[in-house]
């Protein structure tokens, strides 16, 4: 038989005096001592007698107390324990409450060990710190749409079109964190949000760089032997290797004529694990023996006052001097010359260039590295650097 329900009035509710009221179906209104009032619902689960509060009477009318109660006897009904669903909706809306700033950190933090330098340059989270969290750092990341992502980044989009990529692309990485948290976020919202900005007009501009038949001149003008002078000569020298391993070389580093960059700081090997050798011509060896005496705690490249020498000092040399060449185009200089000049095979080049080449099939089977022919190479541009030949 089916037991009655709403056996009470809103009057009586306002009205009641200390005491528990029945309205039906197990919905109770407990009136207490204290001058509270509280709603509850009884409910059998499992043979279990449960009791469920749902909230006072302050806040909670009769109305809305039937409604809740009415929500939670359906759910038993299910054979479920209302109770322990409600808490599975509070964590779920509490898990929902993360806001972006706090998942783009926690997704950094995650990152750290695979990024150069744990990421302690800020690289990978600048693009989302400067041009994504000031407009929805603080935005539940489950709420966080195409539209949002569109709006922030629009203004970037065309100006600056290699910083907007970057950011959209971590943003990319933080929601997919966010779903790993078990957050109810959007997975298509980076890709609905490309499709709204659209192409990027903005055209890439590659590093300017010095003739091949130039670089000679520019080397002999190097003068004196001050720090930055050797570690641009010694860059040009060892072309294989970019601004930051050059920087950052270290006396241990240096085995006989061979110098062995770690993989962690090579770009595209850091995965790997594989450290990159780098053959050291004669010119490239006396470059270290005339650079030793600057050497601080091993560095060859000290800075004035503590660490070695920044990523801009090079280039703002070559600024000075009124060129647009900048010291990553030397690499662009000695693969033309590889090409035009020496008639070197294309394989050893790449792998002077520290390039990968071939398909990873290929690669896991040829694990050469060219030491010897690469040391050839390499001596006949020193020797065209410094006008030997």
């Amino acid at each position: 038989m089916t037991r009655a329900l709403n056996k009470l009035s809103a009057s009586f509710v306002r009205t009641a005096p200390i005491g528990k009221y029945s309205d039906g179906g197990g919905l109770w209104l407990h009136q207490r001592n204290d001058g509270g009032a509280q709603w509850f619902l009884r409910i059998t689960v499992h043979g279990r007698r449960r009791e469920m509060g749902l909230g006072p009477l302050s806040s909670v009318t009769l109305k809305q107390a039937r409604t809740e109660a009415e929500k939670w006897r359906a759910i038993a009904r299910q054979g479920k324990d209302p109770i322990k669903e409600r808490e599975k909706e509070r964590r779920q809306q509490e898990r929902n409450l993360h806001l972006l700033a706090d998942v783009a950190r926690d997704c950094f933090e995650s990152r750290k060990a695979e990024l150069r330098g744990e990421g302690k340059a800020g690289r990978w989270f600048s693009p989302l710190e400067l041009h994504v969290l000031p407009k929805l750092g603080k935005v539940p990341v489950a709420e966080i749409d195409q539209i949002d992502i569109r709006n922030a980044l629009a203004p970037i989009w065309h100006t600056k079109a290699a910083t907007a990529k970057k950011a959209i692309e971590r943003l990319s990485v933080c929601i997919q964190h966010g779903a790993a948290l078990g957050l109810d976020v959007d997975m298509q919202a980076v890709a609905k949000a490309r499709a709204l900005l659209g192409a990027q007009r903005h055209r890439v501009e590659h590093t300017a760089f010095l003739p091949w038949q130039d670089v000679p001149a520019f080397y002999a003008s190097l003068q004196p032997d001050t720090v930055t002078n050797l570690a641009l000569k010694l860059l040009i020298l060892t072309i294989g290797t970019r601004s930051r391993p050059l920087r950052h070389i270290h006396l241990d580093q240096i085995d006989s004529d061979v110098w062995i960059v770690p993989a962690d700081q090579m770009k595209g090997r850091r995965d790997s694990g594989d450290d990159f050798r780098v053959p050291l011509s004669r010119q490239a060896l006396d470059v270290i023996d005339r650079v030793k005496p600057y050497a601080r705690d091993g560095f060859l490249f000290p800075n004035v006052r503590k660490g070695v020498i920044s990523d801009a000092t090079m280039s703002r040399l070559m600024e000075r001097r009124g060129m647009d060449a900048r010291p990553h185009g030397f690499r662009s200089s000695f693969r033309t010359w590889c090409s035009e000049a020496a008639d070197a095979p294309w394989e050893i080049s790449e792998v002077c260039l520290a390039h990968s080449t071939g398909g990873k099939v290929e690669r896991s089977y040829k694990r050469t590295d060219f030491l010897e022919q690469r040391r050839d190479l390499m001596q006949r541009w020193a020797d065209f650097v410094d006008g030997t030949s």
